[in-house]
């Protein structure tokens, strides 16, 4: 049997992200598999130091929208918000008569953030079996204080990622990925005599794809969006880590 036969591998190679979504509601007996498939994702210790915020008060969505520069957002059916979880253990411990600082350590940090994303793409592909539509937001890091705030996130717990999910409304393109010989090394990292030559086909491709948020106008080549996101003025003066530390992790 050819693997790309199988239909949870082609939903995964279908991947596309989806930012609107129809009037029709996601019903609860859908949400409620798709939560069950969270809390059944793979756990660092088994801790399960990662939970989900379900927003359904419509000022709040408007106010994510907001913080994320992102007017679809207000339009989706279904806001998650995908958090590290320390609190749950810090409560534990102290019931228990213990110190509760160790659930604010950075590797409960680390292990509640990579908890998270992989129950973001559990989620996700589950979601998408279902014939749902899916949107990642990295950009609750725009503004992590205001989405603390938001959403009274108390000490021990830290935004990892939003989503939103729905029934489609678009159809974009399958938005072109680099070679996996360029990602996927045996034994040992390995680079090209240069990245620029490596990447020149995969340039080309990129210009072939329209991005629906920009006016459906063409994508910038992908050294070009490397340049451009990274260089001094871009959105790399993040805070995360000292709002991190803020929320009383170690890190």
């Amino acid at each position: 049997m050819n693997p790309t036969d199988n239909s949870t591998i082609r939903t995964q190679l279908d991947h596309r992200t989806i930012r609107e979504f129809t009037d029709e509601p996601v019903d609860k007996q859908t949400l409620d598999t798709l939560f069950e498939v969270a809390m059944r994702t793979a756990s660092s210790r088994s801790l399960q130091n990662a939970s989900i915020i379900h927003v359904t008060d419509q000022a709040k969505k408007d106010r994510l929208a907001e913080i994320g520069n992102q007017e679809y957002v207000r339009r989706a059916p279904v806001y998650l918000l995908f958090i590290v979880d320390g609190r749950r253990a810090a409560g534990i411990l102290e019931e228990a008569g213990k110190p509760v600082e160790p659930a604010g350590s950075t590797k409960v940090f680390v292990e509640g953030f990579t908890d998270a994303c992989l129950m973001v793409q559990n989620v996700t592909v589950a979601a998408q079996a279902l014939g749902l539509g899916t949107n990642h937001l990295g950009n609750v890091h725009n503004d992590e204080p205001a989405i603390i705030e938001l959403l009274d996130l108390p000490k021990y717990t830290f935004p990892v990622l939003g989503m939103t999910l729905g029934h489609p409304n678009q159809e974009p393109q399958i938005k072109p990925r680099m070679d996996a010989q360029l990602r996927v090394f045996e034994n040992s990292y390995q680079e090209p005599e240069s990245w620029t030559q490596a990447l020149a086909d995969y340039d080309a491709e990129m210009t072939t794809y329209y991005d629906l948020r920009n006016e459906n106008r063409r994508e910038d080549s992908f050294t070009n969006q490397v340049i451009t996101k990274l260089s001094p003025g871009g959105r790399n003066d993040s805070k995360t880590f000292e709002v991190a530390r803020a929320q009383g992790f170690d890190v």
